[in-house]
């Protein structure tokens, strides 16, 4: 039995008006994969809380952020803005366990059901919630947030401020603090913000015109299935990159870039490395805390054949921060300039090559012993393929994404073989842990690209 609970809600910054960047940004990527690009998940609930406990969390949710309350309109010209209600009624679902019945399978075939349906975008609330009940009791709520209301980022602000309610009343201890949709949307028409994109429409240009256009050699045909997922952990990685890092006094962010560059040098043969990065741009003035997509796309442009490994990891740092220097734009100026300079060179700028750090916490070079060499080699036994699948589409050639797993290097990827083959794929992922752990045990820090494209046959 499913039974609908009504929540009514009511919030400031109502209003009709534009998308902001990272809505635009991200408007486009759905619309192009065809997918809400959801987020959320199935909890088990431990702790007593009721219906009406889940009830007022959505409460709080749709009346603290404008994004929730936010529906799109799409005009006869084909122009997309949105609507912020001031006031309005959610649903929330409450599915009923019978006696027996797993709860935690219902749970997952809700948010499975949820997951591969997308939101209709002018007339549902972007957050589904439902609470699965046994016997009277709540055992597991599920969330799903389309990704045109927020990030990662912002999803955690919502997680946090919930548990920072009052515990007796259950209503935020101050109004919200950070900008809703409009105010945002306001602050990038400034002029200000024009010179931010002017800035970094000239960096893009900069390297647009000059480098190689093409990241692969072109598309061939190695059969079926054409676009694959791939899930890699390694262990050695992690630890030879905190190793590294405390040697350099970095950070293992950019150890980690400097690996994936140098191995895509070693496979393909292709220099200098070129990939657009995900920048979550939380760190700019005003923007930690707000409730919206913020992330763009940076341009990484690095060179790292015949250094060695110290200096490969200072070039990554330091293309690392002049992206996400430029990764702050309206998305119109950058799409046209893309099509203004692939005219002007006769032909395309492969841009379909992605690096997506997506951990929350790195631990630095400070923090906690040092990995062995002996710890660093035993490791390598462990790495692993854990989780190998078809893609039904992927409009990408090859997306690195570095998953928040705890205590190893979790990288999964998507990639079409007709630009890199899976073999090749399999090898870049080995050739990124080689190079950490190399110039991890040897302080002398060997040279950072060897072109191996010969023996594993992607020439770019």
């Amino acid at each position: 039995m499913v039974e609908q609970i009504i929540v009514p809600f009511e919030g400031n910054g109502a209003g009709v008006g534009g998308l902001t960047w990272g809505q635009q940004q991200v408007w486009r990527a759905m619309v192009e994969v065809d997918s809400s690009m959801s987020m959320g998940g199935v909890v088990p609930v431990l702790d007593g809380r009721t219906v009406e406990d889940f009830a007022a969390e959505l409460r709080f949710f749709m009346s603290r952020y404008g994004s929730m309350r936010s529906k799109l309109r799409f005009g006869h010209d084909g122009e997309v803005t949105q609507e912020v209600f001031g006031s309005g009624e959610a649903t929330m679902w409450v599915h009923d366990a019978r006696p027996g019945e797993d709860p935690a399978a219902v749970a997952d075939a809700v948010f499975a059901e949820w997951k591969a349906r997308n939101f209709d975008y002018a007339y549902e609330w972007p957050i589904r919630m439902a609470v699965v009940r046994q016997g009277g009791a709540v055992t597991h709520v599920i969330v799903l947030v389309c990704h045109l209301a927020t990030d990662g980022n912002g999803l955690a602000t919502m997680i946090r401020e919930l548990g920072e309610r009052d515990p007796a009343t259950r209503e935020p201890t101050g109004p919200y603090p950070a900008m809703q949709p409009f105010d945002l949307v306001a602050a990038q028409l400034e002029r200000g913000a024009q010179g931010q994109t002017d800035s970094a429409i000239r960096y893009w240009e900069g390297h647009l015109r000059s480098i190689r256009p093409r990241r692969f050699a072109p598309a061939a045909d190695r059969g079926e299935p054409r676009f694959r997922q791939v899930v890699w952990r390694s262990r050695a990685l992690l630890l030879a990159g905190e190793r590294l890092a405390a040697r350099l006094g970095v950070d293992a962010a950019p150890v980690l870039l400097a690996a994936y560059a140098v191995a895509f040098g070693r496979v393909t043969g292709g220099a200098p490395f070129v990939s657009q990065v995900i920048v979550g741009n939380r760190f700019r003035p005003g923007l930690a805390d707000v409730v919206s997509p913020l992330a763009q796309n940076g341009l990484v442009v690095l060179d790292v054949a015949g250094v060695d490994a110290g200096e490969a990891v200072r070039r990554a740092r330091q293309a690392s921060t002049t992206a996400s220097k430029y990764a702050y734009y309206e998305p119109g100026a950058r799409l046209a300039l893309i099509k203004r300079i692939a005219k002007e060179r006769g032909e395309p700028v492969d841009l379909a090559v992605f690096y997506n750090d997506r951990r929350a916490t790195l631990r630095t070079a400070t923090a906690g012993a040092v990995p062995s060499g002996d710890e660093i080699v035993a490791a390598r036994a462990e790495t692993a393929v854990v989780l190998e699948r078809p893609m039904g589409f992927f409009n990408e050639e090859l997306m690195i994404n570095v998953d928040d797993v705890p205590d190893t290097v979790q990288i999964t990827t998507e990639v079409d073989t007709a630009a890199l083959a899976i073999e090749d794929l399999h090898a870049l992922l080995t050739e990124m842990e080689s190079f950490a752990v190399e110039a991890a045990l040897d302080p002398s820090a060997p040279t950072a690209v060897r072109d191996l494209s010969e023996s594993y046959g992607s020439r770019s």
